[in-house]
C-alpha cells in the first residue's frame, strides 16, 4: 500500500517548511558545531531505563543492528502504548506534518503561505471523512487507538519544553498538539488520496473533448467511450474554463504502483510458498514506512506500518504472510453541478433546487488572522474545483464523490491481518478493507497461496468513469460497489504461482468495470517471464527450483521489456534516415544492448531520452501546462501510438508531427545532442548513472545549500526504471524519486525471519546512525533479516518501566 511520498510541486507544504526553517536558521546565525550539539540532544534514547507512566507493566525495546524495533510486551495494551511512544521517538516530526496536511492545518504554524494547501485539503475532506470512519468502528479498535495515542503523548508529554523535542519544532516554534485517535485515522485516508485518485483524467479528457477534434481526443482516450453519447455531450458543452478550474499543484504521483508475487510450493526448493512484494512510492527522507516487530501474548507479527498509525499493515506473523500493490481502479467521478444563480448553496437535482451542505472550516494563521472558508458539498461530494477563485467566474462547478470519503474502517482490518492464522481468518479481514482498493497476495504455512483485488469499486447508472457526468439528473451516479464475494480472487491456481505489478486484472468476460487505466504490462510480463523460465545447475543440469535468494534477484532485476518490444522498429527508423552514418557509434551502443537499463550501460541513457522526447513532442507543447500535468496515462498513450503507427495506421498525433520515419528520427537526434551536452561526445563513456540518480530528499534541503549537504543523504548512481521490476523512476531532470520504498521477501518454510529493505533507514534523525544506512543496500540489493522469535545479534535494549 502505501506513503507520504515526495512528490516536487505536489507538496507545496515541503517548500512552506524548508523556507521557513531556512530563515530562522540564517538568522539565528548558528554555527555549525553548535547546530549539531543542538541537534544531536533529541536524538532518542534507546538503551537503558525510562518511565513511562501510561503502562500497566514493564515493556522491552531492543533495536536490532539496522534499527528495527522489537518490542515485547506483556498485554495489547502496553504493546500499542509503547509502539506509539517509540514510533514518536524516531518519527514524531513526519507524524505531526502528516496528520497537518492531510487535516489542512499547516497554516497554523507556518503561516499565511500554506493557506492554499490548507483549503486543498480541508476541500478534498480527509478529517471530515476520517471523523466519520471513528463512528463506524467496534470498541475493540477504538480502544486500541486510543492505547496507541497514549504512547504517543506520553512521549510528547516527556520531551516538550526540554532539548529533547525534535529540532524541527523548535525551529518552527511550536509544541506538537496531543496525538488523537482521529490523527491516525487521517493519515490512513492520506493514503487512500495518494493511491486512489483519478479525477484528474476525467478533467483531462474533458478538456480533450472540448480543445481537439473527435478524431484526436480518441487517441488520448485508452478506452473511449463510445456508449457515452449523453455523457461526451454534457462535457462538449461546459462552459466553465478547465484549465483554471483545477489545481495540479497536489496531484498524487501517477507511478505510484507495486510489485507482488506468490509461488506455491511446486517451483520452491523447501516445497513451501514463497512471497516478495515492494510498494512503488515517493523515496524520501525519512521514509514513508516504519518497520517494526510488536509481540504480545496475543500476537507475534512483523512488518511495516505508516508512521502515526498502529498494528503492521504489511509483513507476516508466526503462520502467514502478505503484500500490497494498486489496483488503480476509477473511485472518484466528477460531477458537473448547475448552481443557482441566486442561492450559490444550492444545485440542480431533477428539475429542483437541492440544498447543499455546508461545513465552516475558519483556517487559523501563525501571525495573522483566521481566515473563514467553507466547504460545499452536494448530494454527490464536495465541490472541488475553483477552490481560488470567485464564484462568479464560473457557469458550472465539479462535485467529486470518493469511496474514501464513506466511513471506512481499515484498521480494523489490518488488526484482524496481524492475528490471522490462514486464508478464512485473512479474508475475513480483507472485508474491512475498503479503501485505496489494493491488489492482495498471501501465503500461508499450510500450503496456500491466494490473491484479492480488494477494496470499495462503484457499479454506476452510466457511463464507466472516463468523464464528468450530469450531476442535475438522478440517470447518473453510483448504484453500488462490487459486492465482496465477486471482487477478482484466486486461490491455489493451477499455474502455481500468482503476481501483480499494476497490470490489468480481468479480462473482456469479468462482468463489472474496474479501471480505465491500468499500468504498462512490462513489470508483470517480466516477473512472469523469471517465474516460468527455468534454471538449471550448469553442472548436473539439475532443474532448480526457487529460494528467497532469487525472490532478492527478481526484485532486483532491470530487464527493460519496453525497449524489447519497440527498440528494433526503433532502430530500423533511425538507421533509415541515418543515411550519412552520422550516429553509427550510437546506433551500434544500442544494437549491442541487452536491454538490461544497468547503471553503468549508455544505452539506456539513449534509449530513456528517446521515448521521453517522444512523448513530450506528441503533448507538452500541444497543450497548457497544467492540462499536460492532467494528462494521464502519457506513457500508455505514447506506446499504443507507436503500435499503431509500426502496424501501418499512423494516427493523426504522429502524422501531424511529420510522419512516423521524422517523428522518431527528430526524437533521436534530440536525444543524442542532450546527452553529448550533459556528458560528452565519447559515446564509450555514457552511463544511465551518471544521469540516473538515487535521490532521497529531506524536507529541509531546498532552504539552502547549507542544509542540503547536512540533511540529505548522497544520490547514488542507479539502475533500473520505471518499467523495470527494479523501479526507478526518475523526475525528468535524473533524479530518482520514486520506486520501491520498501523491498520484502519471506518464506513459508521458515517465517520466524524475513528479509527487508527500507530505504533511506530507519529512523528520521540526522544523528541517527540508521538515518541513510540502507541506501547503498537500496542500489545493491543487500537485505537485512528480521527475526521474530527473539534471536536479535546487535541490539541496543531499552526497558520502558511502568511506574
Amino acid at each position: 500500500m502505501a506513503q507520504q511520498a515526495t512528490k516536487a510541486k505536489g507538496r507545496k507544504i515541503v517548500n512552506i517548511v524548508i523556507w521557513t526553517i531556512g530563515i530562522l536558521i540564517v538568522l539565528g546565525g548558528s554555527a555549525v558545531a553548535g547546530l549539531h550539539l543542538y541537534v544531536s540532544n533529541s536524538k532518542p534514547l534507546i538503551e537503558g531505563e525510562n518511565i513511562v507512566t501510561i503502562l500497566d507493566e514493564d515493556v522491552e525495546v531492543t533495536r536490532d543492528g539496522v534499527g528495527v524495533p522489537h518490542i515485547v510486551a506483556k498485554s495489547d495494551a502496553d504493546l500499542y502504548r509503547a509502539q506509539g511512544y517509540v514510533q514518536a521517538q524516531d518519527r514524531l516530526f513526519q507524524m505531526d506534518l502528516a496528520r497537518r496536511q492531510a487535516s489542512g492545518t499547516l497554516a497554523e504554524v507556518v503561516g499565511a503561505s500554506a493557506v492554499n494547501t490548507d483549503k486543498f485539503f480541508r476541500t478534498f475532506s480527509l478529517r471530515h471523512a476520517a471523523e466519520n470512519s471513528w463512528d463506524g468502528y467496534d470498541a475493540e479498535s477504538k480502544q486500541i487507538l486510543e492505547w496507541y495515542a497514549e504512547g504517543v503523548n506520553a512521549f510528547i508529554d516527556e520531551v516538550k519544553g526540554s532539548s529533547k523535542l525534535s529540532y524541527e519544532f523548535k525551529l518552527l516554534g511550536y509544541t506538537p498538539e496531543a496525538w488523537t485517535p482521529i490523527d491516525s485515522l487521517v493519515i490512513g485516508k492520506y493514503m487512500a488520496y495518494d493511491l486512489g485518485g483519478n479525477w484528474n483524467q476525467q478533467a483531462f479528457r474533458s478538456w480533450a473533448l472540448q480543445n481537439y477534434t473527435e478524431e484526436q481526443a480518441k487517441e488520448l482516450f485508452v478506452e473511449y467511450p463510445e456508449n457515452a453519447k449523453s455523457i461526451i455531450e454534457a462535457n462538449l458543452n461546459i462552459e466553465t474554463d478547465i484549465t483554471t478550474a483545477f489545481t495540479t499543484d497536489y496531484l498524487p504521483n501517477e507511478f505510484n504502483g507495486s510489485n507482488n508475487w506468490v509461488i506455491g510450493g511446486k517451483f520452491t526448493k523447501s516445497g513451501k510458498p514463497l512471497l516478495a512484494d515492494d510498494p512503488h512510492l515517493g523515496l524520501s527522507t525519512p521514509s514513508v514506512w516504519y518497520q517494526m516487530h510488536l509481540q504480545s501474548p496475543e500476537q507475534n507479527v512483523s512488518g511495516v506500518i505508516f508512521a502515526g498509525i498502529p498494528g503492521i499493515i504489511l509483513g507476516h506473523n508466526e503462520q502467514i504472510a502478505w503484500g500490497v500493490t494498486n489496483v488503480n481502479p476509477d473511485v472518484q467521478d466528477l460531477y458537473i453541478e448547475t448552481p443557482n444563480p441566486e442561492n450559490p448553496y444550492q444545485f440542480e437535482y431533477d428539475g429542483k433546487w437541492e440544498d447543499a451542505t455546508v461545513r465552516e472550516e475558519p483556517i487559523k494563521v501563525k501571525d495573522g488572522k483566521t481566515i473563514d472558508f467553507e466547504v460545499v458539498e452536494t448530494r454527490h461530494g464536495p465541490i472541488i474545483s475553483n477552490i481560488m477563485l470567485k464564484e462568479t467566474e464560473v457557469k458550472e462547478q465539479f462535485s467529486m464523490q470518493w469511496t474514501a470519503l464513506q466511513s471506512t474502517q481499515e484498521l480494523k482490518a489490518v488488526l484482524g491481518f496481524n492475528k490471522a492464522t490462514n486464508w478464512e481468518e485473512f479474508e475475513v479481514a480483507l472485508e474491512d478493507f475498503k479503501a485505496p482498493a489494493q491488489n492482495f497476495v498471501f501465503a500461508s504455512t499450510d500450503g496456500t497461496i491466494a490473491y484479492k483485488a480488494n477494496g470499495l469499486v462503484p457499479i454506476r447508472k452510466q457511463g464507466t468513469g472516463a468523464l464528468p457526468v450530469p450531476g442535475n439528473s438522478s440517470e447518473y451516479g453510483w448504484e453500488s460497489y462490487i459486492p465482496f464475494d465477486e471482487l477478482p480472487t484466486v486461490i491455489n491456481p493451477e499455474e502455481g504461482y500468482i503476481a501483480t505489478a499494476n497490470n490489468q486484472i480481468v479480462g473482456e468476460e469479468y462482468p463489472y468495470h474496474i479501471s480505465n487505466l491500468w499500468a504498462q504490462p512490462y513489470r508483470y510480463e517480466r516477473i512472469v517471464e523469471m517465474i516460468e523460465t527455468p534454471v538449471y545447475n550448469d553442472e548436473t543440469g539439475e532443474l532448480l527450483k526457487l529460494t528467497a535468494a532469487e525472490m532478492k534477484g527478481m526484485q532486483m532485476d532491470k530487464k527493460n521489456l519496453h525497449a524489447v518490444e519497440f527498440l528494433p522498429s526503433l532502430l530500423e527508423t533511425i538507421k533509415a534516415q541515418d543515411t550519412e552514418g552520422k550516429y553509427k557509434r550510437v546506433i551500434t551502443l544500442l544494437e549491442e544492448w541487452e536491454y538490461y537499463d544497468d547503471k553503468d550501460q549508455g544505452a539506456p541513457l539513449v534509449y530513456h531520452f528517446l521515448i521521453e522526447n517522444m512523448e513530450n513532442a506528441l503533448f507538452k507543447d500541444a497543450m497548457p501546462e497544467d492540462v499536460f500535468k492532467l494528462m494521464p496515462g502519457k506513457s500508455q498513450i505514447t506506446d499504443q501510438m507507436l503500435r499503431d503507427a509500426y502496424a501501418g495506421n499512423p494516427g493523426v498525433w504522429i502524422t501531424e508531427e511529420g510522419g512516423l520515419d521524422q517523428f522518431v528520427y527528430t526524437a533521436f537526434e534530440d536525444a543524442v545532442t542532450k546527452i553529448e551536452g550533459k556528458f560528452g561526445t565519447a559515446v564509450s563513456k555514457w552511463k544511465w548513472g551518471s544521469y540516473n540518480k538515487l535521490t532521497f530528499n529531506h524536507p529541509l534541503a531546498s532552504a539552502s545549500d547549507f542544509l542540503a549537504d547536512y540533511v540529505n543523504p548522497e544520490r547514488l548512481a542507479v539502475g533500473g526504471s520505471s518499467v523495470t521490476v527494479q523501479a526507478a523512476s526518475e523526475d525528468g531532470n535524473g533524479n530518482v524519486k520514486h520506486g520501491a520504498s520498501w523491498r520484502f521477501v519471506a518464506d513459508l518454510n521458515n517465517l520466524s525471519t524475513a528479509h527487508h529493505i527500507v530505504g533511506p533507514g530507519q529512523s528520521g534523525h540526522m544523528k541517527s546512525k540508521w538515518y541513510d544506512n540502507q541506501i547503498s543496500n537500496w542500489v545493491y540489493g543487500r537485505y537485512h533479516k528480521t527475526n521474530i522469535d527473539g534471536t536479535i545479534n546487535t541490539k541496543y535494549e531499552l526497558i520502558l518501566k511502568a511506574e
